[in-house]
């Protein structure tokens, strides 16, 4: 399996308001950049998006690390958290329902397909992959206005 580096980040203007989303893949010394926005959006929704679209971009199975400064995300994968609310129809123990079901759902298929691992990096750290998604998620959610 072709081993790949995703980083990913997600910005907002308001929250919600107009959004975007950055990711890099690293495959070597190939590089491939992605970024989108929507108009009214919310920051969670663009870090879970960044992520779908780096994984949607991979076009066979891949051991796949997944770089995020999203404590959400990976937050809800690594405890546990996503898998309870797919299990109980997207309710939370709370028996509130679980917020962005649709994006969680995708990212679950999408996580099948490839053996992955989930990085936390801190964000605003200048960690370069990490900044380079925040500008590109910054100049998505600016273009939406």
């Amino acid at each position: 399996m072709k081993k790949i580096n995703i980083f990913t980040d997600g910005a907002c203007s308001g929250n919600p308001g107009p959004g975007g989303w950055g990711t890099i893949l690293k495959y070597g010394a190939y590089v491939k950049e992605l970024s989108g926005g929507e108009k009214e959006t919310t920051n969670n929704r663009m870090e879970l998006t960044a992520v779908i679209m780096g994984l949607k971009a991979l076009k066979e199975p891949c051991e796949v690390t997944i770089y995020s400064d999203s404590k959400y995300f990976i937050d809800a994968v690594e405890k546990g958290w996503v898998y309870s609310w797919q299990k109980n129809n997207w309710i939370k123990k709370d028996k509130k329902p679980a917020l962005n079901s649709d994006l969680w759902q995708e990212i679950l298929e999408l996580m099948k397909k490839h053996k992955c691992e989930l990085v936390w990096v801190k964000g605003h750290a200048g960690h370069p992959e990490n900044e380079r998604c925040d500008d590109m998620a910054v100049a998505e959610s600016k273009k939406i206005f």
